[in-house]
């Protein structure tokens, strides 16, 4: 049977670039089924793609994180090629990335821009410092070793798409997609591809401060969702030292005079351990939870395999 292959462009005023993506999609994968998603644009992103032979739709909520939500609840396919609108992204690794899904059971692809031109073609100093900050962080807070975590150049499998619970509304969309398949165990591919900047005219719609922070904030929400029991140990540590440094004079003094002169401390010292005590629990408890809601995904997608399978 055919392998269906459906390329996703989110786009919010990309009136100058939408024809030359769509395009370039067209002429490397000419089997594939374009898909533009327009996001409220004013520029007439929409009619534009039209012309140049994509099939329109809309989603009135703004922010990425919704048009992505929208896309993959509404569109069936056995392999997804998301990109940018922007024309930053080269069309020549769309077939290549859609093969590690189509052929090697690859969940997702990830076209990495920061092993190639990114930091050479991104005219914005405070963007290359934020890729490389995120990078750090989930490879250090998740142990792995992801290139490239908020590129927008990515391939999916059917089972990533309709199992992928999208909470995001906004550019850290990207980093959830990350994260959700660090944690669930998918199969990631990372290919370097060349990036190029945006054309003259074209503005990118990314805010660095106000963007970066959302990121940030993500990244910290599903630590601790994701891995609560280090999440809650940290904290957990952190109070077990300050009880230490607020309680140790205390017991000093006593050990040498068999006097506490300064209960007030004491007590602090030993609210401190019960809080980290308490920490430490919770983050005992929800990391059985998140366990047992991971085996629950497995059986999930074993079910849907053997679905698939029968029919």
């Amino acid at each position: 049977m055919k392998k269906r292959i459906a390329v996703l462009i989110p786009c919010y005023n990309e009136a100058l670039t939408i024809q030359k993506v769509i395009s370039d999609y067209k002429r490397v994968l000419p089997e594939a089924d374009i898909y533009v998603y327009d996001n409220n644009s004013t520029d007439g992103t929409d009619k534009l793609a039209i012309d140049a032979g994509a099939t329109l739709r809309y989603e009135y909520r703004q922010g990425k994180g919704n048009v992505i939500r929208t896309m993959f609840k509404e569109i069936d396919a056995d392999c997804y090629l998301m990109i940018d609108g922007d024309d930053t992204y080269p069309a020549e690794n769309a077939r290549e990335m859609c093969d590690y899904v189509l052929n090697q059971n690859v969940d997702m692809v990830i076209g990495d821009r920061l092993s190639s031109t990114y930091f050479t073609e991104n005219k914005r100093p405070f963007h290359n410092f934020g890729n490389v900050l995120v990078r750090g962080l989930i490879n250090f807070l998740f142990k792995s070793n992801v290139r490239d975590i908020m590129t927008g150049y990515r391939a999916f499998s059917y089972e990533f798409v309709k199992t992928f619970p999208i909470l995001s509304k906004g550019f850290e969309i990207e980093t959830e997609m990350t994260i959700h398949a660090l944690d669930k165990n998918f199969y990631l591919k990372e290919i370097p591809v060349q990036y190029r900047d945006r054309p003259k005219g074209s503005e990118s719609k990314l805010n660095t401060v106000s963007d970066g922070v959302k990121v940030i904030k993500t990244i910290m929400r599903l630590f601790k969702e994701y891995r609560p029991l280090m999440f809650f140990g940290l904290i957990s540590l952190v109070f077990f030292v300050l009880s230490i440094i607020f309680g140790t004079p205390v017991f000093v003094t006593y050990f040498k005079t068999g006097l506490v002169p300064r209960f007030p401390t004491l007590i602090f010292a030993g609210f401190l351990l019960i809080i980290s005590i308490l920490m430490l629990v919770c983050g005992i408890i929800l990391e059985v939870v998140v366990k047992k809601h991971r085996q629950l995904f497995e059986l999930i997608l074993i079910g849907r395999r053997n679905e698939e399978n029968i029919k």
